[in-house]
Formats: C-alpha cells, structure tokens, sequence
C-alpha cells in the first residue's frame, strides 16, 4: 500500500483510513472480533485509524485501545472531540473547558499518551474559533496532541480558522474531514479546492455513503438486518420515502453497469472513485465485519481510467448532493428561529 502525505505535516498514511465507528455498541458489539478486524486491518498495511469520542460513547475509543496495546507505535492515530457526551450541556461543543476535558478522557480510553490528529467534528456557533484553537495549540504544546483538524466544516469555516490561526499565533488545521461520495459531491465546489490551496490532507468520510454504493438497497425491498438502516441513527438517509433519497435506487442501477463495464464491484468502483480526485490524501473505510474489510482489502490498488470517470460524471454531476442528509452538517441560521424577520411595529 503506496502511503500518502498528509497535507503537510511529514506525515505519512495509508489511502485506506480504518475508520472504527462501527466497533461498540453502533455496529460489533464482539470487542474481540472488532480487535481482530483491527489487526487485520493493520497486517494489510493499513496504518492509519480514525474514531471518536461519541462513537458507541467511548466503547470505539476502548476498544482502539485495547488493540493498539502493543502496536501504537506503528499507527497513525485519529479521533475526535464535539458531540455530545453526556446530558449537561457542557459535556458538549468547541470550548476550552470542554476540551481539555475530553482530550483526558480519549486519552484513557485510547490507553495511549498521545493522540496523533485532534480532530473537531462539527463547527460550533457558541464558541469563538479562538478559544477552540488556543485549547487545541496548548494540547500540542503539551504533548497531548500532534496535530489538529475539523471534520465536515464548511469552506468558509476553513478559511476563517486558518486566518484565525496565522494572526494569532495558534496551531492550524492541518486536515478536513467531509463526507465525499459519488452521491456526496458537494464538496467539490469549495471545500476541496480550500483545502489544496492551504496545504490542508484530506480524509473522506462515508466514500460508500452509508452502504448506498454497496448496493444493498433496493426499492420495493426491505433493508438488509444489521444494516445502518435497520440502527435507526441517521435515518433521514434512509428514508425511502424522501424524493432525494429515492432518485439514489435509479442511480444505483446505472452505477453497477458502469462497475460492471470496467470489471468490478460496485463497493470496489465508489472506493476506488473518492481516492481519484487530487485533493484526497486517504478514504475512511468502516468495516462492521471481517467479510466486510476483507472485501474493501480486495479493492484497495483499483484505478479507474479516464472512460469510467466521465460516466460516472455523466451520471451524478460534480459538485452536487444526491440527498440533503449527505452533507452531514447544514447551518444553524437556516433554523426557522434564525429566518424570522420581526419588523418594529
């Protein structure tokens, strides 16, 4: 496995990021099956890992831990601080208090004295990017942290958080994070080129959409058990009641004659695709089974040619969200409490 640079960093990883979301109480509950798909992962040549804080609530990050016991050295490690943790309001967010607080906690789940790429995941409107940079910068100080970056911001968030950060002396987001797919292509428009113009890695999250481009489900059939649509999290992007969502089983079928026409899979074709475009550094990959990362494996030294890329363009326009649920973050001012125009009477 040809390794990539993350941004510029001087880090290197693998294109296939093992992504452990589906490790825990969301996915495998088997903690010794997941340590193996792991291990597995890592005998591949896989050496770079991403998780969260709020995956399973911390039983992702544990179980990370227990399978890096004897191999931290050898792993690119990745995780995540924002979502919610708990009730109290302040178990939450982009603030220092916060932070610094969980930053402990990842660090015990992980069973690690550092956490290689600090990563917030999602922006936060009630906290001055500042204040989350100068908690992120003293954590690098600290030797707690190597690095940092955001996950599923927006452009414009990007380039403020790097301006904030050359004026003020802060460490920079060294990578984005941003759903990307066949069906998820609306960060081609601004997100990507950003981060090529600030040196910034990439890591993709979601390159199957959530199982859509495995080809798992179809109309008129009920969704495959143990699948993410049969979990309940995220359900608006299965929701086969949605217009958006439903144009997808049309596209599908398109896209499996395209797969079929260059040889291959359909999983191997939309894996293969996210990791053609320039500004990617490496694809999230969240096996829930050893079948499952063993047939992602299969697909990892697949290219596509110049053909199969323009049909796929033809297909699903660059730049575009099949769904709106894909784009994995909207704004908080397109709440209606935020649309309102109260006139003075």
């Amino acid at each position: 496995m040809q390794l990539r640079n993350l941004g510029m960093t001087g880090v290197k990883v693998s294109p296939l990021c093992l992504g452990a979301m589906m490790f825990g109480d969301w996915g495998n509950k088997d903690h010794d099956e997941s340590i193996r798909i792991i291990h597995a992962a890592l005998d591949a040549g896989i050496n770079f890992i991403d998780t969260a804080d709020v995956y399973s609530r911390g039983e992702s990050e544990q179980i990370v831990g227990k399978a890096l016991a004897k191999r931290r050295d050898d792993v690119v490690l990745a995780t995540k601080v924002h979502a919610p943790m708990g009730d109290d309001p302040n178990r939450r967010g982009n603030s220092r208090r916060w932070i610094t607080t969980e930053v402990d906690n990842s660090l015990r789940r992980l069973k690690t004295d550092w956490i290689d790429l600090y990563q917030i995941h999602r922006p936060d409107f009630a906290t001055d990017v500042d204040e989350t940079l100068g908690a992120l910068s003293d954590l690098v100080h600290q030797g707690k942290v190597r690095a940092v970056g955001s996950s599923t911001f927006p452009a414009e968030l990007i380039v403020e958080a790097q301006w904030v950060a050359e004026r003020r002396g802060r460490e920079r987001f060294v990578c984005e994070q941003p759903p990307y797919s066949i069906f998820a292509r609306g960060v081609e428009r601004a997100v990507l080129p950003t981060c090529r113009r600030y040196g910034m890695g990439v890591i993709v999250w979601g390159p199957l959409n959530g199982g859509w481009l495995t080809g798992k489900y179809r109309r008129g059939a009920a969704p495959p058990a143990g699948s993410r649509a049969t979990t309940g999290r995220v359900q608006a992007r299965y929701d086969f009641e949605r217009q958006d969502v439903q144009h997808k089983f049309d596209l599908v079928d398109g896209l499996e004659k395209i797969a079929a026409d260059a040889g291959l899979s359909l999983t191997h074709l939309a894996q293969a695709w996210v990791l053609e475009h320039p500004a990617v550094t490496s694809a999230i990959i969240g096996p829930r089974t050893p079948e499952q990362l063993a047939d992602l494996l299969v697909g990892q030294d697949v290219r596509l040619d110049e053909a199969t890329l323009d049909r796929i363009d033809e297909l699903v326009a660059p730049g575009t969200n099949i769904a709106e649920p894909d784009a994995g973050w909207s704004s908080p001012d397109l709440e209606p409490h935020r649309r309102r125009r109260h006139h003075a009477r």
